[in-house]
């Protein structure tokens, strides 16, 4: 049996939500290195240390190492917070604010849109600084 916390968590569907976000960078990132690559390069080894040198290929594998540079913080604090309450809310309208930009922020590095998406990047810091907010404070 779930302690009831855990049951009751509106950070729950929120981190389901990451890990969609998370599956489709990957799959991004593996479509576009395949197609400039090639099938036998995504089946094999990849010994020759092939880089993809395009840019829509280099684009979504940049932007999928960014998600991976905020992601592990997002996982611990929606889960610190799973476990030290959130009675005002301010750390769920942090996690909301973080998982909306993360998701803005794909088709803005795809695309090549320069200062947006800065901008939306620092919307999920901010989501980020919420979250710790409410675990400090």
């Amino acid at each position: 049996m779930q302690p009831t916390f855990l049951a009751a968590s509106p950070f729950l569907p929120l981190i389901g939500v990451s890990v969609i976000i998370l599956m489709v960078h990957i799959a991004l990132q593996a479509l576009t290195a395949t197609k400039e690559l090639g099938s036998d390069w995504n089946a094999g080894p990849r010994d020759d240390n092939k880089q993809v040198k395009g840019q829509l290929a280099g684009r979504a594998e940049r932007a999928a190492s960014n998600f991976l540079e905020t992601y592990p913080a997002f996982i611990a604090l929606a889960f610190g917070v799973i476990m030290a309450g959130d009675p005002i809310g301010l750390a769920l309208t942090g996690a909301w604010i973080w998982i909306v930009c993360r998701i803005v922020y794909i088709p803005l590095y795809l695309t090549g849109i320069p200062y947006v998406r800065s901008l939306v990047w620092i919307g999920s810091m901010i989501g980020l600084l919420l979250m710790l907010f409410v675990l400090l404070f």
